[in-house]
């Protein structure tokens, strides 16, 4: 979250014009005229997208609800509404330019990268409820995928990513937290009526 705000900060103090390492990453990145690399771009930036989410995030969610994981299938829920209802509304007030050679998206809702934000709650959601180490390894894999993707098709500044990314994680730990609060004081209000039935234990004599 703090390295969120400065980058905002930074970005905000810079006439939200490219920092010296988004043209330096822009430059590095190329035209993005490789055909192979242009396919690996496009995976992540559909699959990742709105509709991609959506149909992802409710499969997911019915999996744990089917499961009867219902307070995880929340949680999931309600992190990528958070991220989404907190990111989106800033991209559009922020309005920051995208790259010129944009072959994605040209609005002007380039800061912070939506789709790395909601790649990053989801990837890091997931790790928190499952903890398993190949679900944290994957959930790597997929949001280092995703920032190249938007940068990859000039999308987004690798600030805007680095903003997502930071956004996501700030989201997705939050509100485990607060899911996890919720359960503790759920658990403790089950636990004292039980205590209260059992019978005092004599004293030894």
């Amino acid at each position: 979250m703090a390295l969120f705000v400065v980058l905002r900060f930074v970005v905000a103090s810079n006439g939200y014009d490219p920092l010296p390492m988004d043209v330096w990453w822009d430059d590095l990145v190329g035209e993005g005229d490789n055909a192979m690399l242009l396919v690996l771009a496009w995976i992540p930036g559909i699959v990742g997208g709105t509709l991609g989410m959506i149909v992802i995030g409710v499969l997911v969610v019915g999996v744990f609800w089917w499961r009867r994981k219902r307070a995880d299938a929340a949680t999931l829920a309600v992190s990528i509404v958070v991220v989404v209802a907190l990111g989106a509304p800033m991209a559009a007030v922020l309005a920051r330019n995208r790259p010129e050679d944009s072959l994605a998206e040209s609005m002007a809702t380039s800061f912070p990268s939506g789709h790395t934000a909601v790649a990053t709650t989801f990837a890091v959601m997931l790790g928190l409820l499952l903890r398993r180490g190949y679900v944290w390894a994957c959930g790597v894999v997929w949001v280092v995928w995703m920032m190249w993707s938007r940068t990859y098709l000039h999308a987004h500044w690798l600030s805007d990513v680095v903003a997502g990314m930071c956004e996501g994680i700030a989201v997705a730990t939050l509100v485990w937290c607060a899911s996890e609060v919720i359960r503790e004081r759920r658990a403790l209000r089950h636990r004292a009526p039980l205590d209260e039935t059992e019978p005092p234990r004599q004293a030894p004599v």
